[in-house]
């Protein structure tokens, strides 16, 4: 059993992360307004990330206005992606050391299993300080940018990365997941249990909604141009909407994936309909937001999706595919509508009902996304995670392995190797 800090007392917090700003990513933006809003109430908060090119070392730098302590760790790029660095995995326990070492904190967060929480997770277990650890990751989606690999060993190293996740949560004193539908597939993935559902947040008041009909049928999409997020189903779907309607799409992000969906709009005759705004500040983002009509996510991999609630923040009716977390956020016919995955008619029939919805149907529409969003304000995310740090209790889901979900899991256990036996994450 692990001492929690105690309660009322500004704490001394390590925030362990794969990515962190200025990546622009989900599990980025998250660690970021955490560390952002536990700043603002008094507490010393320290990241560890991997450095941008010749940029490691301990630096002090200053987010959304306020200054975090940031221990930037030697990375490398990972060819196949445009983007993304790693801390070398063998090189992560004794950098974790180095950290935990110099600064001894109260709490560690890790935001993932590979590679962070590797050396952070073993570090903070051997010394007692408590252990938080919340899952941003799909190895299924981390694995796909190993190209060159062929695909029978990319099947085992996605097997072998949920083996490891439940091996490196396992030590934590409590583990977090975005939703209750994203801790479900951890849960059925690792066979842990007691992982409670906490809200990614964001902070409402940053932004404006705006009630009223745009002049233009726009749709706005946020988010990565990677062939998980199935971009080119907007694409298509936008091609298929009637023209007299004058559909604008603004992609907004980098990726991958940029050129292929160039290439696609143009062989689908709708080059000057679609248009890639590339990756812009929050000011501009917001005010890319309030021009829009609808806002479409087509992506199936979403652990809770931030950028729909930020386009519901600012009032906007969501279009997304019926997978993973997007139901919890979109409620079909209130403030938008679900479409089957792959179904390019259904996504842009279900575009037009928005795009075409007299002005009374749609601001009942923006009304219920404004609903929706307001409980998973930043401020509510923030009371939870302070009090996991202490080892208080949260009244959050929780959620638990169904017996049928753990016989599967022990069936395919018996087939592949794969870990089936549920276990509780450490005492607290």
């Amino acid at each position: 059993m692990t001492d929690a800090p105690s309660a009322r007392q500004p704490m001394r917090i390590l925030i362990g992360c794969d990515t962190f700003a200025p990546d622009l990513n989900g599990a980025a933006s998250f660690s970021k307004r955490l560390s952002v809003g536990l700043a603002r109430r008094g507490h010393e908060v320290h990241v560890m990330a991997p450095a941008q090119p010749r940029a490691t070392g301990t630096f002090a730098e200053v987010h959304d206005g306020q200054t975090l302590t940031v221990h930037r760790i030697h990375s490398w790029r990972w060819p196949p992606h445009p983007w993304f660095r790693f801390m070398l995995p063998f090189t992560a326990k004794a950098h974790a050391t180095k950290v935990v070492d110099s600064i001894h904190p109260d709490v560690v967060h890790f935001q993932s299993h590979f590679v962070i929480g590797f050396g952070l997770a073993p570090v903070s277990k051997a010394r007692g300080i408590r252990l938080v650890g919340t899952n941003h990751t799909m190895p299924e989606n981390l694995v796909q940018h190993a190209t060159i690999v062929p695909k029978p060993a990319l099947d085992w190293l996605t097997r072998a990365q949920w083996r490891s996740a439940r091996r490196i949560f396992g030590m934590a004193d409590a583990i977090t997941s975005p939703t209750e539908k994203s801790g479900e597939y951890f849960v059925r993935m690792t066979g842990l249990r007691d992982v409670i559902a906490i809200s990614n947040g964001i902070d409402t008041s940053v932004y404006t909604p705006d009630f009223s009909r745009q002049p233009d049928n726009r749709i706005v999409y946020v988010g990565r141009l990677d062939e998980e997020k199935h971009i080119d189903e907007l694409i298509q779907a936008a091609a298929r909407i009637d023209p007299q309607l004058d559909v604008q799409v603004d992609i907004i992000g980098g990726g991958e994936m940029k050129q292929k969906l160039r290439d696609l709009a143009a062989s689908l005759g709708v080059s000057d309909r679609i248009h890639f705004l590339g990756k812009l500040s929050d000011e501009d983002l917001r005010a890319t937001l309030r021009r829009g009509t609808v806002f479409a996510m087509p992506s199936r991999a979403e652990l809770q999706c931030i950028a729909a609630m930020e386009a519901m923040a600012t009032a906007l009716p969501v279009v997304g595919a019926n997978a993973m977390a997007l139901p919890h956020l979109v409620h079909e016919g209130e403030n938008g509508h679900l479409y089957e995955p792959g179904d390019i008619d259904g996504f842009a029939a279900a575009l037009t009902d928005v795009l075409t919805a007299d002005p009374e149907r749609l601001k009942g529409m923006k009304e219920a996304s404004l609903e929706v969003v307001t409980h998973h304000a930043m401020s509510h995310t923030l009371d939870v995670f302070e009090a996991l740090y202490r080892g208080e209790p949260v009244t959050e889901p929780v959620i638990e392995p169904e017996s049928a979900s753990a016989a599967e899991q022990q069936r395919q256990g018996r087939r592949r190797g794969a870990v089936a036996q549920p276990v509780r994450a450490r005492d607290s």
